[in-house]
């Protein structure tokens, strides 16, 4: 939460402004994922789900994406954010420890 305090300083008797940030910390349940495209290339992607619980969920969330026929996923590749299109998406591979990003 981020936002402007008041405050009124004693000696002058002008008004203070402050600004403070509070800090919440969220848990994402992310996993690596290998995929091939339809062109044949491969692609070690990281998809993170901030409202999931498990690895199960989150794996159930990518393929229920990929399944539809307009489905997006939003991955990172390295430093990359990127968008995977269900059309271009040939096969999934979860890693179990991750894949070689």
């Amino acid at each position: 939460m981020v936002g402007p305090r008041c405050t009124w300083h004693p000696w002058t008797g002008l008004m203070r402004f402050e600004h403070y940030v509070r800090l919440v910390c969220v848990s994402m349940a992310g996993i690596v994922l290998r995929v091939r495209l339809t062109s044949g290339d491969q692609l070690d992607v990281t998809y993170e789900e901030p409202d999931a619980v498990g690895e199960d969920e989150v794996i159930d969330q990518v393929v229920s994406a990929l399944a539809e026929e307009a489905g997006v996923l939003r991955c990172r590749h390295g430093d990359r954010l990127l968008a995977l299109y269900a059309r271009g998406v040939a096969a999934v591979e979860v890693g179990p420890r991750g894949a070689v990003l």
